[in-house]
């Protein structure tokens, strides 16, 4: 690998953080003369935004916050390969959860994750969607949803590092696969553990 390859991956990395780090969400609700940091969550991201400023601007803020991850991950895919794009949505999602602009807070990557994911891994989209739409459906809990298709990114994933999905379907392959489908869940996993904790304090209060 040249050295131009190297400084042009690293722009690219470093582009695809300043770019997730942008904030739809802040920036629409600022236009619109609301504080989401005061709102419902306080969560930047499309759910809050949703709740707060109304389903139609929650849509805009969710389609803004996948391309923040989806445009960065293809232009990498095509330059760069399968490699230098999972780094790359990696990025983009960290630029979206640890926003400098938002002095190190952000949203909870779910939306930014998918593009990174449909970017790279069409497929693996897919199916995310798929269990997302199904949970919401049945359980009308976003958060749920969000970790359900934390968990299928996983096992997909993995069975790309095992071997056991064709590349044809699939490029890439290999463990680099198993190792950015596990941070990418990683990081939403641990974006909703306050989450996580209320569900499990809630079955433990049932259960006495």
């Amino acid at each position: 690998m040249s050295l131009r390859t190297i400084l042009w991956s690293v722009a690219a990395i470093l582009v695809a953080f300043v770019v997730g780090s942008v904030n739809p969400a802040t920036i629409v609700a600022r236009l619109l003369g609301r504080d989401l940091s005061a709102s419902v969550s306080g969560n930047p991201g499309a759910t809050n935004a949703g709740r707060v400023l109304g389903a139609r601007w929650g849509v805009v803020v969710g389609v803004l916050d996948v391309a923040k991850g989806l445009v960065p991950t293809y232009l990498a895919l095509r330059w760069g390969g399968v490699h230098l794009a999972y780094v790359v949505g990696v990025a983009a999602v960290l630029g979206h959860v640890f926003s400098p602009f938002l002095r190190g807070r952000g949203g909870k990557g779910v939306a930014t994750a998918l593009g990174a994911v449909v970017g790279v891994q069409p497929l693996f989209g897919i199916a995310m969607l798929v269990v997302f739409g199904v949970v919401v459906a049945l359980g009308r809990w976003v958060a749920g949803a969000s970790l359900a298709a934390a968990v299928v990114l996983v096992v997909l994933g993995v069975l790309a590092g095992a071997g056991l999905m064709g590349s044809a379907l699939m490029p890439g392959g290999g463990w680099w696969t198993t190792a950015w489908a596990v941070v990418l869940a990683g990081i939403v996993v641990s974006r909703h553990r306050a989450n996580i904790l209320g569900w499990w304090r809630a079955r433990g209060l049932a259960g006495a």
